[in-house]
């Protein structure tokens, strides 16, 4: 062995983590970290160039392929949520424990927060040279590379309603593709099935306000623009706009929750529960006959 696989193994004892839970935490924070890394450097690409190196459609294959390459750096760890909406909606159906939500959207909005602080740096220079760059009231605000901000028409009832409608439709997706009774996907496709779903949803709603359909990449790169110049009206403008794609996102959950168990979840899975039940009682039926053939076989030999 080499010197420096001998070093290497000292630093993988050194930093191996042993706990479970703290190790999915960090694995979400690097898919998330990717996510929005990617994504929001897209989005700076188009703002900082006006338009000579991006549009709207390399926005939504950025942040497609983003989600894709986020899960498939964490998935085999943590499951690759990269979402507090996709955590919530798995432990309502109970298949994470609860314990686990608090500590994925931490881990999650710190992970967004990284992935926003990297774009910064790089285009560091060029946010400097563009007009009116940390001015929220001005129409040219680079805040919104990083965080959602509704467009000019858009209301905050339909802000909400547009979230909502986001996250539903997002979180009916995920459970179909990793729902095991419902036509399952190809092991190792799913995260490029997600991927797709992310850039669907960005072509069909991402006019109004951005589609952020994710608590933690929206907060975690709000926070870091209200340190990094733009001030705490990151928060305030537009009515508290933020509090919209905090909280929408998680009724959206429940709605699509519901809407997938209703339709599909409950009657596929139905269907393999009374299954399961009537080979339980062929066998039951089974091991009763043999026992009565025995037991008749005892009495006539008596």
């Amino acid at each position: 062995m080499g010197r420096h696989k001998i070093y290497l193994d000292k630093l993988s004892r050194t930093f191996q983590v042993r706990n479970q839970l703290l190790r999915q935490g960090l694995a979400e924070c690097l898919g998330t970290l990717i996510l929005v890394m990617f994504g929001c450097g897209a989005v700076a690409q188009l703002v900082l160039s006006g338009g000579s190196h991006g549009m709207f459609l390399t926005v939504n294959f950025s942040f497609g392929f983003a989600a894709t390459l986020g899960i498939l750096v964490c998935g085999q760890v943590s499951g690759g949520h990269l979402n507090p909406a996709v955590t919530f909606a798995l432990c309502l159906l109970g298949r994470e424990r609860w314990r686990k939500f608090p500590i994925y959207f931490a881990f999650q909005t710190l992970g967004a927060f990284l992935g926003s602080a990297i774009i910064f740096g790089m285009y560091y220079d060029a946010l400097w040279d563009h007009p009116e760059n940390f001015n929220m009231s001005d129409t040219q605000s680079t805040a919104g590379i990083f965080a959602t901000y509704p467009g000019p028409h858009l209301t905050i009832l339909n802000g909400f309603f547009d979230q909502l409608i986001g996250t539903a439709a997002l979180i009916v997706c995920i459970l179909a593709i990793v729902d095991p009774y419902n036509n399952p996907i190809p092991q190792g496709l799913e995260a490029f099935t997600v991927g797709f779903v992310v850039l669907v949803i960005g072509l069909a709603m991402g006019f109004n306000s951005g589609y952020a359909v994710n608590p933690a990449r929206d907060l975690g790169p709000r926070i870091f623009t209200a340190m990094a110049g733009w001030g705490m009206e990151v928060f305030t403008t537009r009515n508290c706009w933020f509090l919209v794609p905090i909280t929408a996102p998680f009724l959206g959950t429940i709605i699509g929750v519901i809407v997938y168990q209703m339709m599909v979840g409950f009657h596929v899975e139905g269907d393999v529960r009374d299954k399961r039940e009537a080979a339980q009682q062929n066998e039951r039926v089974r091991l009763n006959s043999i026992s009565t053939n025995d037991h008749n076989k005892e009495k006539e030999v008596s």
